[in-house]
């Protein structure tokens, strides 16, 4: 195999001398696999998947790339990046998830990091920062099984973005293999045009292989509530109160989410309730009420020794300044672990129904707060008014918690929206929610 890889490397150029990189990747080459993505719609069968160990591994793979026209090369994580990125045909596929596994807890000026491999996924980066130290990175995504190099070279953004920013934005430091095989080491004073380059490059400035994050005190428990608005002007209003509260003086976490106003099992009331006793009740829906209903989702962070009615004082603050509909309120206690990983357990729930490899691509936009009425009306309201078989959420970012010197810092004004029309499938079979 490796001989066949020095005459694709090199083609016809019978001067080229033998390339010592691939060489020393030998023992990395495995056959199959990396040919799909989570997105199931492209895929593209490369000539081999290699397994790195360490940084250098990764280096010497992308120096036998860039000595050739003929051999490319992608990193994959968890295979989410869009349109194919994380394929390579007849090229070498860099998985990403087989780099050492590291931890290391740090305190700089004052501060707590935890230095990450690259090819880490979050939902491990979480379990063993809260098993061993009890903290926890700040902001995250709703869905952890995405590895922590992936989610920096887009932006990383879920309902603790409005106060922390971004996953990009809580990042200090940073080891990027470039594209001419370089390993360097970039921060805001070392290397910065390269830092700042890859965070939110979507991969196009180098693969990071590592990253410094900073960390806080991670809470015991979690109010995760759900409450319902039939008007999107109440829902947008409400939801951009929240996020403008300070820390300590709001909720935790706060996104929201589209459904149909129908029975439909995928779409509509059905996908609101949180527990197995919880009911959405469709005559409290005001007659009023369009094709569509609107839902935030809000969680508290608190402490064991926290007393139940400190809890209930705090939330009741919050809520009874909101407009949802009256009765369409649902909450559970959750551990934090168990509020972070919630995704995973409709994953589970789709691989027992056989479901989560079926084709289900979806849109991340950012749409102005200028603009956010008039895209409810043409697209929830029209064009998505059935659904899509899957979530569309909707939250609002504050724009000065993004890093304008990031590839990924986002534009408009100092408000506004994140839209993530993320169907986790596209079809289902009858009766099964998401």
């Amino acid at each position: 195999m490796i001989a066949y890889l020095e005459h694709f490397v090199h083609g016809n150029d019978t001067d080229s001398l033998p390339n010592d990189d691939v060489a020393a990747l030998e023992g990395a080459f495995h056959f199959g696999g990396g040919s799909k993505d989570f997105g199931g719609m492209k895929s593209a069968k490369p000539l081999a998947v290699i397994k790195p160990a360490v940084a250098g591994d990764v280096a010497r793979a992308v120096k036998a790339a860039a000595r050739t026209a003929n051999l490319t090369v992608a990193a994959r994580g968890n295979g989410h990046s869009i349109n194919g990125q994380a394929m390579a045909e007849n090229g070498l596929v860099l998985d990403m998830r087989a780099m050492e596994d590291h931890v290391t807890l740090l305190s700089l000026d004052g501060s707590l990091h935890v230095d990450v491999s690259g090819g880490a996924l979050w939902e491990e980066v979480l379990q063993r920062c809260v098993s061993k130290f009890r903290l926890a990175p700040r902001s995250w995504t709703d869905y952890l099984r995405l590895t922590v190099g992936g989610t920096l070279s887009n932006a990383g953004v879920s309902g603790q973005a409005f106060r922390y920013g971004p996953q990009t934005s809580n990042v200090t430091e940073l080891e990027v293999v470039t594209g001419k095989g370089e390993t360097l080491v970039c921060s805001e004073t070392q290397n910065s045009e390269l830092f700042f380059a890859a965070l939110g490059g979507l991969g196009q400035f180098g693969i990071i292989t590592r990253a410094r994050v900073a960390v806080q005190q991670a809470p015991d428990m979690v109010r995760w509530i759900r409450v319902v608005y039939s008007e999107f002007e109440d829902f947008t209003r409400d939801a951009e109160w929240l996020v403008a509260l300070q820390e300590g003086d709001g909720f935790d976490y706060v996104e929201g989410f589209v459904l149909v106003n129908s029975d439909d099992p995928c779409n509509g009331w059905l996908t609101v309730p949180m527990g197995p006793n919880q009911r959405f009740d469709p005559v409290r829906v005001p007659s009023t009420a369009g094709p569509v209903l609107y839902c935030l989702e809000l969680a508290l962070h608190y402490r064991n020794e926290d007393h139940p009615s400190a809890v209930n004082m705090e939330v009741d603050r919050l809520l009874g300044r909101l407009r949802f509909v009256e009765g369409l309120k649902f909450c559970v206690d959750v551990t934090y672990m168990e509020f972070l990983l919630r995704v995973k357990r409709v994953e589970e729930d789709a691989r027992a129904n056989g479901i989560w490899d079926a084709p289900h691509p979806w849109l991340n936009l950012f749409v102005s707060k200028s603009n956010i009425a008039e895209f409810d009306r043409e697209v929830f309201k029209k064009i998505l008014k059935h659904g899509v078989g899957g979530p569309i959420l909707v939250y609002p970012l504050l724009r000065s918690k993004w890093d304008s010197r990031h590839s990924g810092s986002g534009a408009g004004q100092q408000h506004f929206l994140h839209y993530s029309l993320a169907p986790i499938y596209s079809t289902t079979p009858k009766g099964t929610t998401y």
